[in-house]
């Protein structure tokens, strides 16, 4: 699909929005959510046809910033690419979701990437699959982090972890999860929760909001229905964000990415998500 039928498509989808109501509790006068942001894995297959055309419709929908998946080699897209495209746009790309194994290859080369695209975050979304049945793995990851997030930092960039559903799994009776907050050190790393694949994966991503506050600097914002089975529209499930967000300490500062990952129509999800998170005050 072209970029003109992209952007003309969303446009009316945006504008037909105006009358629908959205179901959630919004409390009046609140603090908004100022630095909301798109990751890119929930439009994947536009994306993969059309980056270029993909980004025109999601600015075209509000949005003002989104999160690249270099892990996806930015869909076959060069770093001078990806920022002529921003730029064309008009988007920021506050953050990229990264392969783990970039933290040992070539790091530095990707913190200077990070910085010529005028990014702030780069976040690993899951280790290897040697993870999920060692806690020793976990705990070499953990120091590998710390390592790569020291040198992130001299460039003025931040390394980031972002949970997954299978990181509730207990290995040995600990929690991984709980053991790589633990073992990292909060100068060098900063987490993503994702408060979907949380509840997913059995954890509450409120009980971990008020015990790790200060660890957590960027948000996926992912809602889920009641058997935590699979997500769904914001505002449409089970995930308390009015809740969640109100304890926010800085909220400017924190960055909320909207990700929803099994959308039948992805681009509409995107936008009625951005609407969601335009009206909610915590």
């Amino acid at each position: 699909m072209k970029r003109r039928t992209f952007v003309g498509t969303m446009m009316a989808a945006s504008a037909g929005l105006g009358g629908c109501v959205l179901p959630a509790p919004f409390a009046r006068g609140g603090r908004r959510l100022s630095r909301v942001s798109l990751e890119l894995y929930s439009v994947r297959n536009e994306m993969r046809k059309d980056p270029e055309g993909t980004l025109a419709a999601v600015r075209a929908m509000g949005y003002d910033d989104v999160e690249l998946l270099w892990s996806f080699g930015n869909f076959g897209r060069s770093n001078e690419q990806v920022k002529a495209a921003l730029r064309n746009t008009g988007l920021k790309a506050s953050s990229a979701h990264i392969a783990p194994q970039i933290l040992t290859k070539d790091w530095q080369k990707s913190v200077d990437a990070a910085g010529y695209l005028g990014q702030e975050y780069l976040i690993v979304p899951s280790l290897t699959a040697e993870a999920d049945k060692s806690l020793d793995e976990w705990k070499r990851w953990a120091d590998i982090f710390n390592d790569a997030g020291a040198v992130a930092r001299k460039g003025g960039i931040w390394l980031g972890f972002h949970n997954e559903p299978n990181h509730m799994k207990a290995i040995n009776g600990v929690v991984p999860f709980d053991l790589f907050i633990a073992r990292t050190d909060p100068a060098a790393v900063r987490l993503q929760l994702d408060a979907g694949n949380m509840r997913m994966g059995g954890g509450d991503p409120l009980k971990y909001m008020q015990q790790h506050h200060d660890r957590f600097w960027s948000f996926h914002v992912k809602d889920v229905v009641a058997d935590n089975s699979k997500d769904t529209d914001l505002g449409t499930g089970t995930v308390d964000f009015h809740a969640l967000f109100a304890g926010v300490r800085d909220l400017d500062a924190k960055l909320f990415v909207v990700e929803q990952e099994g959308s039948a129509a992805p681009l509409e999800s995107a936008s009625r998500n951005l609407q969601y998170m335009r009206a909610l005050r915590v």
